[in-house]
């Protein structure tokens, strides 16, 4: 198996990004084209041992940078690492992408080279996102910030899929999120999609609130990206806060050895882009993963594995599937 990665994509691009493709290539047991400007990125490797990883460098001269609108960057340069590496799975050429850029541009790159899934308008980023609930997902992250209650139902079976193939639960329960668990809480978005929900063939719960999200009241959240990447950026920073004022409270009092301890496990358990990496950009049709931006190569390297196994259980092909189920119930019942 192949994967691409972006090398230029990052906050802490190239040297992360190629350390984690080493590493990942030599974990994962894959190949991987290191897609960004060739002697950058082959002055990178030279910088590390490099035996066990299979690691072949594609040359593109440009990349995108943080804060470009990403329609007028990928128009303006169309020889970008993150479109290189993208195209390579559409030719064929490589399985799957992974890249830690600017997520517009990636979305916006995945969309113009792979084209969407019949049916889905648009792609969408979610997966495990606070450890103390770990069989927990949230859909969506971040990517669409304005949703109709249909592209709610969307999410909802990408986040079944996601939960059956990715983390082995057979029948993952689906809750949208609001203010309250009654039906008729929320917004208009809210309740307006509450009877698509009810009537569209998955394991619907009904609404959740909150405070339900660490106590893992449902394998799948769903809400429009707005809020979810506002809740996935509050767990994450409480977190480092928490850790930080551990250690001003118990330094001194036990081994720094144990403090470490502590605040690391805390970190882990508030923070899904340390634990687990990235996660694939559904609805896109081919496998394409996304990283937080500031991802170090720990990070990349767990991501190049959640892309092989995506690629190893199908998750394309499954989605397509799910979807044309969902949609002829929701066919039958009038709702669509």
């Amino acid at each position: 198996m192949k994967i691409a990665v972006d090398g230029m994509g990052g906050d802490y691009a190239p040297e992360e990004i190629v350390k984690g493709a080493i590493a990942g290539s030599r974990e994962y047991g894959v190949q991987v084209a290191l897609v960004g400007p060739s002697e950058t990125m082959e002055r990178e490797l030279a910088k590390h041992d490099r035996s066990g990883a299979d690691i072949e460098v594609v040359h593109a001269s440009e990349y995108l940078v943080e804060g470009e609108p990403p329609a007028y960057a990928l128009r303006q340069k169309r020889d970008a690492s993150v479109v290189v590496a993208t195209r390579l799975v559409k030719t064929g050429e490589a399985d799957a992408v992974v890249s830690a850029g600017p997520t517009g541009g990636v979305v916006a790159s995945a969309m113009y080279v792979l084209g969407t899934l019949e049916g889905m308008s648009r792609p969408v980023v979610g997966g495990p996102f606070l450890g103390f609930a770990p069989n927990t997902i949230m859909m969506d992250l971040g990517s669409n910030v304005d949703c109709q209650p249909h592209q709610l139902v969307d999410f909802a079976i990408v986040g079944t899929v996601y939960a059956r193939k990715m983390m082995n639960i057979p029948e993952p329960t689906i809750a949208l999120l609001s203010v309250g668990a009654e039906e008729g809480k929320g917004n208009e978005q809210v309740k307006t999609s509450y009877p698509l929900f009810r009537q569209c063939g998955l394991n619907f719960i009904g609404n959740i609130e909150g405070y339900d999200i660490p106590l893992a009241k449902a394998n799948v959240i769903i809400c429009d990206g707005f809020v979810g990447n506002i809740v996935v950026k509050f767990c994450e920073s409480l977190g480092m806060t928490i850790a930080g004022w551990l250690k001003d409270k118990i330094g001194g009092k036990l081994p720094e050895s144990d403090v470490k301890q502590i605040t690391d496990d805390l970190l882990l358990a508030t923070n899904a882009a340390d634990a687990w990496g990235g996660g694939p950009l559904w609805a896109v049709d081919g496998v394409a993963c996304v990283c937080h931006g500031r991802s170090r190569h720990e990070e990349i390297a767990k991501t190049i594995g959640q892309a092989k196994l995506a690629v190893e259980r199908n998750l394309v092909g499954t989605l397509k599937s799910e979807l044309a189920a969902a949609r002829q119930t929701l066919k039958q019942a009038g709702l669509e």
